[in-house]
């Protein structure tokens, strides 16, 4: 985690991130020792969660996460509204309905998905909202840093180039700048099988009404199924992306 210029706010996070993280509660106690953190300020932060119902203790002084985090998240989904349209428009195509589409946004060189239509037939990897994965492994991620600059990209990983996930992760800036350069031209990106073995999933982006990438969006399929499928399916998740774009007020002037 990034630190910040308030030490007590990083504890805070670290400590809903082990809560959040972890499968089962915690004691207070657990929670120092794990994170090597005083008892009395553990102690001090736990109880300020805990008043504001970010957190709740159970009747062996375990910590789990609190109702108040619903608060939040019912007011981030408010603010997104490109979850509600993707929700609404993509019962309108059948044949996305039949595999798994997921929705996802750009943060900090990371995708992270916010909703997701499950396909009958499990993949094998977990696209719950909130999971987060490298965005140049991504075909979600891919399609929204294509609207980027690469000097832009190369700002974002500052730090150094992502290590690839599978055998088929692009690794420097030089072949990601060709797979981007790809998807301006079709607004279609790939993710090959750079995020799981056996996986290929087709990506686009959408826009709002100043034009930025805002969401992205991707289905997935079995890699047997990819080449049958892939024309049929880019097209329709373009028109699905430009539907959701045109609710939100975008307005393409070419």
């Amino acid at each position: 985690m990034s630190s910040t210029a308030v030490p007590a706010l990083d504890k805070t996070f670290q400590i809903l991130d082990l809560i959040t993280d972890s499968s089962q509660p915690l004691t207070a106690a657990h929670i120092a020792k794990e994170l090597n953190l005083p008892r009395s300020s553990t102690h001090n932060i736990l109880q300020s969660l805990l008043t504001k119902h970010v957190i709740y203790k159970d009747s062996d002084s375990r910590f789990h996460l609190g109702s108040y985090l619903m608060y939040w998240a019912g007011k981030y989904e408010q603010q997104q509204g490109v979850i509600q349209l993707f929700k609404d428009l993509i019962v309108q195509y059948p044949i996305l309905l039949q595999h798994t589409v997921t929705l996802s946004k750009l943060d900090l060189g990371e995708v992270v998905f916010l909703a997701c239509h499950e396909a009958p037939a499990p993949l094998g990897f977990t696209f719950r909202a909130g999971v987060r994965v490298p965005a140049v492994f991504s075909a979600t991620g891919k399609a929204m840093l294509s609207t980027f600059s690469m000097d832009s990209i190369k700002s974002i990983y500052a730090t150094g180039f992502p290590a690839p996930i599978t055998q088929h992760g692009v690794d420097n800036f030089s072949d990601l700048s060709t797979e981007l350069t790809a998807i301006q031209n079709s607004r279609i990106s790939l993710d090959d099988g750079q995020l799981r073995e056996g996986m290929y999933c087709l990506g686009t982006y959408i826009r709002n009404a100043s034009g930025n990438a805002v969401a992205g969006m991707a289905v997935s399929f079995l890699q047997g199924e990819y080449e049958s499928k892939r024309a049929e399916v880019s097209a329709v998740l373009i028109e699905l992306a430009q539907q959701i774009e045109q609710r939100l007020g975008f307005i393409d002037n070419k």
